[in-house]
């Protein structure tokens, strides 16, 4: 399993471990990652995801899932998060076209 958010593509970043007589060793900084489980309410089910702790706090920040992968930009996006947000814009766009045809009167 990839460190990585599957939102954001937070992944391990390295570094130096410094000691007190400024010895340098080569570290690793992990991302916070949590397994979550978030709902789809344009999907109507739920998705299990690899994301960082700051990941879900943006998720809740923008309004849940859908509104957060309609923004967000592929390139950061795992494959499975991309093909979420393809879904969900196709369900979106379905949506609209069924409204648009429902909001013109019969002639």
């Amino acid at each position: 399993m990839a460190r990585r958010c599957e939102l954001t593509g937070k992944a391990v970043l390295t570094g130096n471990r410094v000691s007190h007589a400024n010895r340098k060793t080569k570290r690793r900084f992990l991302p916070n990652l949590c397994n979550v489980t978030l709902e789809s309410e344009a999907l109507k089910k739920s998705v299990r995801l690899t994301i960082s702790a700051a990941a879900l706090r943006s998720v809740e920040h923008r309004g849940g899932l859908d509104a957060f992968l309609t923004k967000a930009r592929a390139e950061e996006l795992s494959l499975k998060a991309k093909r979420l947000k393809r879904e969900i814009a196709k369900t979106q766009q379905g949506a609209k076209t069924q409204q648009g045809s429902e909001a013109r009167p019969a002639s």
